[in-house]
């Protein structure tokens, strides 16, 4: 009985002491996801500074960076202000590809036009 219950704790710490992968294919976490969630407003230039070398200009941007020790410092420095995800290096996006991916598609395809066509 006791051996049973030292089993079932060991077991239901050994599942609380393992983070979820956010990454199901187990590739490695290379990046960062920042996104800015509060405003700069009213902050010393340091911080603000600090944001601009980040590349963050508006509140509920998101930038994407390598994991090196001078970002992790200066995503120390501006903590409260952002939310920071690992990622995989297949979850980066450009600037680009993030704007593709929140524009709503056209509602209709292009058939063919009367201009090309020949009598």
């Amino acid at each position: 009985m006791f051996s049973a219950t030292l089993r079932s704790r060991a077991a239901s710490s050994a599942s609380l002491q393992s983070p979820p992968s956010s990454s199901s294919s187990g590739e490695p976490l290379t990046h960062y996801r920042i996104t800015l969630r509060r405003s700069a407003i009213a902050l010393p230039m340091n911080i603000k500074g600090t944001l601009a070398a980040l590349g963050i200009h508006r509140r509920l941007q998101t930038v994407f960076h390598r994991h090196t020790p001078d970002i992790a410092g200066k995503i120390l420095t501006i903590k409260e202000l952002v939310t920071v995800e690992n990622v995989p290096e297949s979850a980066v996006r450009t600037k680009w590809e993030q704007r593709q991916e929140r524009k709503a598609s056209r509602g209709y395809e292009v058939a063919g036009s009367k201009l090309g066509a020949e009598p």
